[in-house]
């Protein structure tokens, strides 16, 4: 079999294509590894145990972290007509523990504390 122009060109030109597709591969791995590492962020928010008992909800929220934590009980209510509660946000400081509570008129359908970065 002999060997055409047209195909001897051909040939030539993978080898090209391949290199140009993985040079710019090794430019950014190179370039990657140049950048500085992101930043850890730092640990925060409370712990929470919360404890439903009849129509009562109670959680105590402490922080071991050394930011403020914003915490807030959320309170839903098993009957339609028993009005849905969300506390207002108290503020743990770094070790401090907090009792929050709040109640239904019934039953309890699930209670739960939300968290929000305090400042």
């Amino acid at each position: 079999m002999r060997l055409t122009r047209r195909r001897a060109s051909a040939l030539l030109a993978v080898p090209a294509a391949v290199a140009a597709l993985v040079a710019p591969v090794g430019g950014y791995a190179a370039n990657r590894a140049a950048a500085p590492p992101a930043p850890v962020p730092e640990p925060a928010g409370s712990e929470c145990r919360t404890s439903v008992e009849g129509s009562r909800t109670i959680a105590y929220c402490h922080n071991p972290y050394p930011s403020i934590d914003l915490v807030r009980l959320h309170t839903e209510c098993v009957r339609w007509w028993d009005v849905d509660a969300d506390g207002k946000a108290v503020a743990v400081g770094p070790g401090e523990t907090v009792r929050l509570d709040d109640r239904c008129w019934k039953e309890v359908a699930s209670a739960w504390v939300s968290h929000r970065r305090g400042s």
